[in-house]
């Protein structure tokens, strides 16, 4: 502390950086210099259990959830694989989609759905894991593996000290002498669930290799994640007591039709006459000396929605959701300014979907489902063990965004495949499908419509050919379509005899 007192002094002498100065306005401006391995260590389950509560109770904070995670993950982020072998790809599609059904260890939903799970447990507490559970063949699942999501919670945050041979317990992860995550030392039962009859505090551990560790850092050297609530809970919490005590002062308000004045009465302790109830198009009389007086109801003010408006946006800064996302009111702004908002946080889940769910959930689940699928057999890959990494390269999909006009987007980009500024495949696989399949889908409606006589391209469409173009049966399509307006100019003529 004395250093600290000697160091501002020599700044205060020095000057240079205002914002490290302690003058009049800084002077309560105490900023910690701890680590944020630190300062999460002591606030971070304080943290955590008031953002769970705000998203339980809040409905602000509710929306901010729901609107990260759907645009996040969205109908959620597949899988393409990139093996050149198209009958081997098929097949490798196939066993996927068949086993996302069967991903979960609780059931409740498939592998989608905890990815969407994961980025609401990223939101909320700032970090997830998922266990990797290996199964036995007689279970029956295509794959023998299934994922086991645990909250935060479940590693002990608290758990710190040293191990035999240079390694670590760090916040319930274990690391080795150089540094690298070994194991994690997670709980039997949850320590707020009390239904569960298992010991309390007990710890288990896991290799690194079984589990999946989801967080977003945002410090160098930081070891767990944050509630992105974190800049936002005050306010939020302030904010919804505020909107209470103003509800309430309404309600009291409205509960007060009249007010009644009399004279004081002869005895002061005598018990006053019941409360009168008003009715419509009633008639009262009054007894001399008295007097009737309505309350004058306060109203809310004209601060009250600029107050409102301004702090919301406050609140959507801090979580990083759009103030539409967050309120639900599309009332205000353009369609300019919205779009602008839209396309700043579209880039910020972008970048969360590669840098965060793809790489740190989807990447290592592939890779662990792809040994399994072929050391149990599920799927005929020859030559995998030698050439490991070449089988599991695959491209992941995250759901297309729609605008509120689809009509020019697709046009401009019906133009940028035309102008061949981008191919087919880059506009499919942008709207979160395998170009691949789309291609084998197409061609098979086409050969069904044309076994049923059946055409339901738009004329003039890429799809449809260029005017006057042969058909595929070696006609001329332009030579029919006249011969169909000769007939209906002539209707007299026997045309039935020249076709025969």
């Amino acid at each position: 502390m004395a250093f600290d007192g000697i160091r501002q002094r020599i700044g205060a002498i020095i000057g240079g950086f205002d914002a490290a100065q302690s003058h009049r306005r800084l002077r309560g401006f105490r900023a910690s210099r701890a680590h944020v391995n630190t300062l999460i260590s002591g606030a971070g389950e304080t943290i955590t259990a008031r953002a769970r509560w705000l998203a339980r109770n809040n409905g602000y904070a509710s929306g901010a959830v729901e609107a990260f995670a759907s645009n996040v993950v969205g109908d959620g982020i597949k899988p393409s694989s990139s093996i050149a072998n198209a009958t081997q790809k098929e097949a490798l599609q196939k066993l996927w989609l068949a086993w996302t059904d069967e991903a979960d260890a609780e059931g409740l939903t498939d592998f989608y759905g905890l990815q969407r799970r994961a980025a609401r447990e990223l939101f909320l507490a700032g970090e997830v894991f998922l266990r990797l559970r290996p199964r036995r063949p007689e279970d029956g699942h295509s794959v023998p593996l299934q994922l086991q999501m645990l909250p935060s919670e479940m590693l002990p945050m608290d758990l710190n000290r040293e191990l035999p041979g240079g390694g670590t317990i760090r916040q319930g992860i274990e690391f080795d002498r150089i540094g690298r995550r070994v194991a994690y030392h997670l709980l039997h039962r949850h320590p707020g669930d009390m239904t569960d009859p298992g010991l309390v505090g007990e710890t288990v551990r896991v290799p690194a290799s079984e589990i999946v560790h989801v967080l977003d850092p945002v410090e160098a050297g930081q070891l767990r994640g944050v509630s992105r609530f974190a800049p936002a809970i005050v306010k939020l919490f302030t904010l919804d007591l505020y909107d209470d005590a103003e509800l309430e002062r309404k309600k009291t308000a409205a509960m007060f039709a009249m007010f009644i004045t009399s004279p004081a009465p002869e005895t002061p302790l005598e018990p006053a006459e019941e409360d009168l109830e008003v009715e419509p198009g009633q008639v009262v009389r009054l007894d001399p000396g008295e007097d009737v007086s309505t309350p004058a109801t306060p109203d809310s003010g004209s601060t009250y929605e600029p107050f409102q408006y301004r702090t919301l946006l406050q609140i959507a800064a801090a979580l990083g959701i759009p103030y539409p996302y967050l309120t639900g009111d599309a009332a205000r702004g353009n369609f300019s300014n919205t779009r602008v908002a839209l396309l700043d946080f579209r880039r910020r889940v972008s970048a969360i979907q590669h840098s965060v769910i793809i790489h740190q959930l989807c990447r290592p689940v592939w890779q662990r489902w792809m040994d399994l699928a072929a050391l149990s057999g599920a799927v005929d890959l020859p030559g995998y063990e030698r050439d490991r990494r070449s089988f599991q390269a695959v491209s992941w999909l995250p759901t297309r965004w729609d605008w509120v006009d689809p009509m020019k987007d697709a046009s401009a980009e019906i133009l940028q495949i035309e102008a061949g500024l981008k191919s087919r495949s880059q506009a499919i696989s942008e709207r979160g499908y395998d170009s691949e399949q789309v291609d084998r889908e197409i061609a098979a409606e086409r050969k069904r419509e044309a076994a049923l006589g059946l055409d339901f391209r738009r004329p003039g469409s890429p799809a449809q050919g260029p005017k006057g173009e042969a058909a595929e049966d070696g006609s001329d399509a332009s030579n029919d379509k006249d011969d169909d307006q000769d007939r209906v100019a002539d209707p007299d003529h026997d045309y039935a005899k020249e076709d025969r």
